[in-house]
């Protein structure tokens, strides 16, 4: 297996959603339909190497994909650090994903792969980056759809120094982080479907 595939792999590791994020393609997304799951750290044993990811996760109420950060490394037969973040598919590859830690530069982070379900940009994790990561108070990755569109997400930085110097979870701990965005997620599409639903009869009342 070969170091990005098993990069790739290990960035799904968070057992997943169904994400059709084509809907996400020709917009951005309101804060009121993010559903967020903290920083956590997830370490798996992949031939004769360890790998773990601390990774963060942005859906929309309906379980789509709004963006994904992992901080990934390797030890063992392969070293590597990687800082790879996903997003929607449907973008547009020359403007990259800009990145910015608080009100600091703004970094661009080349695509290295697009998928049917989303586009992966990464560079190489430096002590330098995490360090940043870890003093900085939030994170505001920018992608820009193929209408030109820019669609900023920002990412709280609390709980990313915990997850990246404390030990990977465990696997119950795992399924009960799955557990609990699920929860949100019906949550938030409850209250959606209610509010269109209020709409609607508003609109028939009206007429």
């Amino acid at each position: 297996m070969t170091t990005p595939t098993l990069f790739r792999n290990l960035a799904r590791l968070t057992p997943g959603i169904a994400l059709a994020v084509g809907c996400l393609s020709a917009g951005g997304v309101s804060a009121q339909q993010i559903a967020q799951q903290a920083w956590g750290k997830i370490c798996s044993k992949v031939q004769e190497t360890d790998v773990c990811n601390v990774k963060y996760d942005v859906f929309t109420s309906t379980g789509q994909l709004v963006t994904s950060v992992n901080v990934l490394q390797s030890k063992g037969k392969t070293n590597r650090r990687i800082f790879q973040v996903a997003v929607p598919s449907g973008r547009y590859i020359p403007e990259g994903i800009k990145v910015q830690i608080d009100n600091g530069k703004v970094n661009t982070l080349p695509y290295s792969l697009c998928l049917p379900d989303r586009c992966l940009a990464e560079t190489i994790l430096s002590e330098g980056l995490v360090q940043a990561l870890k003093a900085g108070g939030e994170l505001t990755l920018t992608s820009t759809n193929f209408r030109a569109k820019k669609n900023p997400v920002k990412i709280t930085l609390k709980g990313f120094t915990a997850a990246f110097d404390g030990p990977a979870l465990k696997r119950d701990q795992v399924q009960n982080r799955q557990k609990k965005l699920e929860e949100e997620l019906k949550k938030k599409a409850r209250a959606t479907a209610d509010k269109l639903k209020a709409a609607q009869d508003a609109a028939k009342a009206g007429n």
